[in-house]
């Protein structure tokens, strides 16, 4: 277990752990309260695209991490918004 607190890293779905500290946040959505509806896209020092999300956590507001490649990256448009979000055209 790493004791800095100042580290973020993720365990990504295969299993490996990438740094994110110094990664660049590409968009995201960081509302509370968490939901689905949250997403974060990292691009790292090494040029790592990762993806994370929220699979139905309220407490934690990105809880899965997977590493994609630049193109999903740079065109990834979240599929969930909070009911909130939508505005009323009218």
């Amino acid at each position: 277990m790493n004791a800095d607190k100042n580290l973020y890293l993720a365990t990504v779905a295969t299993g490996q752990t990438i740094d994110l500290t110094k990664a660049k946040a590409l968009k995201g959505n960081n509302l509370y309260p968490f939901g689905p509806h949250n997403f974060a896209i990292y691009q790292t020092l090494d040029n790592v695209f990762v993806k994370a999300t929220n699979r139905g956590e309220r407490e934690i507001m990105l809880n899965y991490y997977e590493i994609i490649p630049q193109a999903e990256a740079e065109n990834y448009k979240h599929p969930y918004v909070r009911e909130d979000e939508v505005e009323a055209m009218d």
